[in-house]
């Protein structure tokens, strides 16, 4: 049966739970912000004007992602692949939703709000330290705050050891563009690939 009603939908689920629904803050506490602050990874979720959805994957040393205050946070570029999907999305829309994760914990954190980009010199200029100067930053302003539970890093047994897979069990990045777009050229191997990203981090 297709479910394409609410009332259809809480048929199979019940009522969530005074602590799901008051865990939802509308700024960042102190454990949000050192949630934030041990963050090497975030991802960065959006829509354009037309509804395409994307999830985009950013990281860099824990805390690369500033608090500036309880409603602010400012995410630095980093060099990428030059789609913009998430920019172009942001320019469109205004809307952006974050997922932080940090490596051993398995509980994650989820920031939704509105984000603009900006050039501005005083906001790049705290990022001066860093090994590639941003050419712009996302300037997020926090609406909706809040902890998720355990449950799916639990299951999943992200961080476990055991549970880290070889990388030879898939082809390498470039074998599997090659076969994809259908490039005639010899493909990159792994060891080239890193390489070449080492030098653009």
């Amino acid at each position: 049966m297709k479910i394409d009603s609410l009332e259809q939908l809480r048929t199979l689920y019940p009522t969530a739970k005074e602590r799901a629904v008051k865990k939802q803050l509308p700024a960042l506490d102190i454990h949000c912000r050192r949630y934030i602050e041990l963050s090497p990874f975030v991802v960065l979720a959006s829509s354009s004007t037309a509804g395409s959805m994307d999830a985009s994957p950013r990281g860099g040393a824990p805390g690369f992602v500033k608090v500036r205050d309880d409603k602010t946070l400012l995410i630095p570029d980093a060099p990428g692949n030059n789609r913009l999907d998430t920019l172009e999305n942001i320019v469109g829309t205004g809307k952006l939703g974050l997922f932080f994760m940090v490596p051993g914990v398995d509980e994650t954190l989820r920031v939704n709000g509105t984000a603009r980009l900006s050039t501005e010199a005083s906001l790049l200029g705290l990022f001066s330290a860093e090994k590639r100067q941003p050419r712009l930053l996302i300037e997020v302003s926090v609406s909706e705050a809040y902890l998720h539970c355990a449950k799916a890093l639990m299951r999943s047994k992200l961080w476990d050891p055991a549970s880290l897979v070889e990388r030879s069990v898939l082809p390498t990045m470039g074998q599997m563009i090659h076969s994809q777009i259908g490039i005639d050229a010899p493909a990159e191997s792994q060891e080239e690939m890193r390489a070449r990203y080492a030098a653009d981090l």
